[in-house]
């Protein structure tokens, strides 16, 4: 922890998204500010005999119109979806940084993760075989489904000649791809990278598999809230451009944010159970690298899954590491509006937490009407508040106790 605290500084200088709420991050911010749901009945493909009949998906996607931008990568119109959201948050983050070209294409990286990758294509090249009794699948089914081909796209696009790959954690993937990029900076191995993640796995077979963990809600997503009874499957993608403070700088960048603490940990017990100590742990030592005292942060995005258990542990990690001041933080989950995107939930909420520090404005925890018992800090409960955010930090926990979390705090002086 001492040698990584002693590198260069990594600020954040671009960010984009799509989402169920929003397509861009001007959309998706205006939805958490309506505290309004991306819940809706489930549709696009067969429903045969599924149970569960509701998903956060990511409605009236353009792929054509929103990549129209692409010059070097054609055949990302011919991607699987994943990628398509992939390019489409990376362009929106490259544009907001405002980086036309590589000064040295070799110092720079792009780490774009994918819990599932194309398992929309797994499927639709599956029913083609099996169902429709097809001779052969569409030829690019292949490139399709790799779960570092969206890493790729975004890298030939923008003509990336550094480390190029995906990181695959479940739902920690993003937090995991924006940390390492954090890490590459800090250490001087690139100067800039482009880091997210992205995911589209709603379908059938998706649907099917998650609904034999009996995880799903078929009401909503609640988390914290006495009722809730589930998560609710989501896609989307959100990406962050980081880069150092003398790169940024010496560019004239405007700096958002500097991205001053990051820790992965593993629980080391369990696939499905989640544990105290694993997240307690990260987020201890991530205050720890960016050398902050827990009373600092003022705003959380919590891991927030809507499960009982989840909500319930993610509550007595925060309520160990902070103390008292676990109740003086607010503390959201906005898959309450955005649903649960998996690997591509770090991304997305890192961008939320982004927002509040930009707007002094955190978003809110809706459908908590009634709290559970057990759950007793300030959600913010359905409505969004007017609050300054100093130090915001964003946590992912995933399936296998595997545990990141991410800390920003203002642009350097």
């Amino acid at each position: 922890m001492t040698e990584v605290g002693g590198g260069r500084r990594v600020v954040v200088t671009g960010m984009g998204v799509v989402t169920p709420i929003g397509h861009t991050v001007s959309e998706f911010w205006a939805s958490c500010r309506r505290s309004q749901s991306g819940v809706g009945a489930l549709g696009g493909f067969p429903l045969d005999d599924l149970k569960i009949l509701i998903a956060a998906q990511v409605k009236d996607f353009d792929h054509k119109a929103r990549l129209r931008h692409y010059k070097r990568d054609k055949i990302i119109l011919h991607a699987d979806r994943y990628s398509w959201f992939a390019a489409a948050a990376a362009h929106e983050a490259m544009q907001q940084a405002a980086i036309g070209a590589f000064a040295d294409a070799y110092r720079a990286a792009c780490i774009i993760g994918s819990g599932a990758g194309g398992l929309v294509t797994v499927e639709a090249a599956y029913r083609d075989l099996f169902i429709h009794n097809k001779r052969a699948t569409h030829p690019l089914t292949l490139l399709r489904i790799i779960g570092s081909s969206a890493a790729a796209h975004v890298g030939i696009e923008y003509g990336v000649r550094g480390p190029t790959f995906a990181t695959c954690s479940a739902c920690s993937t993003a937090a995991h791809a924006i940390g390492i990029g954090r890490d590459y900076i800090r250490h001087g191995l690139v100067d800039v990278a482009i880091v997210g993640a992205s995911e589209s796995v709603i379908n059938y077979g998706t649907m099917k598999a998650w609904q034999a963990m009996h995880v799903l809600s078929p009401e909503g997503c609640f988390p914290f809230a006495k009722k809730r009874n589930g998560t609710v499957l989501a896609e989307g993608a959100g990406v962050l451009v980081l880069e150092s403070e003398a790169h940024a700088k010496a560019r004239g960048a405007k700096v958002l944010a500097e991205l001053c603490g990051f820790v992965m940990t593993s629980d080391s017990r369990d696939m499905v159970n989640p544990d105290i100590d694993g997240p307690s742990e990260a987020m201890r030592l991530a205050l720890e690298d960016a050398k902050l005292p827990p009373t600092a942060i003022d705003y959380l995005n919590a891991h927030g899954t809507a499960t009982t258990i989840n909500d319930r542990n993610e509550t007595n990690a925060i309520k160990r590491v902070f103390g008292k001041h676990a109740y003086a933080m607010s503390v959201s989950s906005t898959k309450s509006m955005h649903g649960h995107p998996l690997g591509a939930g770090g991304g997305i909420e890192a961008v939320a937490c982004l927002k509040a520090m930009e707007e002094s404005w955190v978003p809110p925890t809706i459908g908590l009407d009634e709290p559970d018992p057990e759950c007793d800090l300030d959600y913010v409960p359905n409505v969004g508040r007017d609050r300054k955010v100093g130090y915001a930090m964003s946590n992912s926990f995933a399936f296998g106790g595997l545990n990141a979390v991410l800390v920003f705090g203002p642009p350097p002086a």
